[in-house]
């Protein structure tokens, strides 16, 4: 099953919505098969698994593993339970259940039903962990949503500022901006306020890695933002959460939600536009309003090697990170909200 999640991740950020699935075929100890989901609309895993193995008649006698429940329902592809019936493999490792109303169970009863036997894997919850996000949106009706930001060894995320002054105080070395741009396109969407808009001017698109542009998200309740600034340029599709207009041109869109019930109007704007995960890069402000609200699922925190000695506070979360790496100088510190 290790080996499935570790195929599995070679989806993240191209399968999107559907979830990353890595399938391994084993005969007498032997794995004679393997894949995975490549991309949105392409052959499940457990399609390209099967088609790998090159003497199809050993399936019958042959586990199959595989790290999401396999669908049982007419979608892009045809059902992969049926596959796997129809190949009268012996049996069926799962990682999890899939979350999704049109699978939820109903891809292991049909492989029972068809007299394979179906066990769940010890590593169940490294399998939900890895499609999260799928799981978030599905059991929550809602994205997941990460927070980020970079913060100095003071503590600061930024420094004061004259007014009207614009431009980026870099706080990371240059290469960690790689590491974030990727970040960027493993997400479906991307998400700032209006000042950071103004201050930063920034495209909020994967430019220092590969990877799809994520749709950008920017809150302006009162529509102050001049369209000139980057992020209304073609290079990707941009929300703008407001309070008084619902219209859509070209490759912008004005939604108009309610602020006083911010929280439900974020969550179903984005559930109804079906996008699964989004990542939160500020300002200062605009992170604290979501923290306050408890609104996130998880936080990268970047540290680098600089001191402001005053400025505009980094937001706390008061929480312990599960996992802390180095970049060069920058410490990354992952926190998730259990």
């Amino acid at each position: 099953m290790q080996r499935c999640l570790d195929l599995a991740e070679n989806g993240l950020g191209l399968v999107a919505p559907n979830p990353m699935v890595g399938c391994v075929v084993v005969h007498e100890g032997l794995i004679i098969g393997e894949g995975y989901h490549h991309e949105y609309g392409g052959p499940h895993a457990e399609v390209v698994a099967v088609n790998s193995v090159k003497d199809q008649s050993l399936l019958s006698a042959s586990t199959v593993y595989v790290s999401l429940e396999p669908c049982a329902h007419e979608g892009k592809t045809p059902p992969c339970a049926d596959l796997l019936i129809n190949h009268n493999v012996a049996k069926v490792v799962v990682g999890c259940r899939d979350p999704f109303a049109e699978v939820d169970g109903k891809g292991i009863d049909r492989l029972r039903s068809a007299g394979i036997e179906v066990v769940i894997s010890s590593l169940e919850k490294e399998c939900i962990h890895l499609n999260r996000r799928f799981f978030t949106f599905h059991q929550k009706q809602r994205p997941y949503i990460i927070l980020k930001w970079a913060k100095t060894k003071d503590g600061f995320i930024d420094k004061h500022r004259t007014e009207n002054e614009q431009g980026i105080n870099w706080i990371t070395d240059p290469f960690t901006k790689s590491i974030t741009h990727a970040w960027r396109g493993q997400e479906e969407a991307i998400l700032v306020g209006r000042k950071t808009v103004e201050i930063d001017n920034p495209s909020l698109t994967v430019r220092e890695a590969s990877g799809t542009n994520p749709i950008r998200v920017v809150i302006d309740p009162d529509l102050k933002l001049d369209r000139d600034q980057h992020i209304f340029n073609e290079e990707a599709k941009t929300i703008v959460l407001n309070s008084s207009i619902d219209e859509i041109t070209d490759h912008i869109e004005l939604v108009r939600i309610n602020f006083e019930a911010f929280e439900n109007e974020f969550c179903k704007t984005l559930f109804e536009r079906n996008i699964q995960s989004i990542i939160i890069e500020g300002g200062a402000n605009t992170l604290d309003q979501f923290i306050k609200l408890n609104l996130w699922d998880e936080a990268r925190i970047l540290t680098g090697d600089a001191y402001f000695g005053s400025g505009q506070q980094a937001p706390q979360i008061g929480t312990i990170p599960t996992k802390e790496s180095y970049i060069g100088n920058d410490l990354i510190a992952i926190h998730f909200n259990a």
